[in-house]
């Protein structure tokens, strides 16, 4: 590798020193935007009830991440009040 392809790259946290190649690498900004502030829980269910989750993640073909999400926001997000005359 020659030397001119690599430098030393300027901290962007106290003590954080990082060899930077001249092409290539991550970018500050790049990549998918994040959902939401990401929290990690510890969940205790039954065998049964675990089954089931990972059954209804196969059918949807989704994560149980997001098979979880899903569940709680349509259990925690407000209904919207009807309009007026509408049953």
């Amino acid at each position: 590798m020659k030397e001119s392809s690599m430098k030393l790259g300027e901290p962007e946290r106290d003590g954080q020193l990082s060899m930077r190649f001249a092409r290539g690498g991550p970018r500050r900004g790049a990549g998918r935007k994040g959902i939401g502030e990401t929290k990690k829980i510890s969940l205790t269910l039954a065998p049964g009830t675990w089954e089931e989750l990972e059954r209804r993640c196969g059918e949807a073909g989704v994560s149980r991440s997001e098979l979880l999400r899903s569940i709680i926001e349509a259990v925690l997000t407000p209904e919207v009040p009807a309009v007026k005359g509408e049953n």
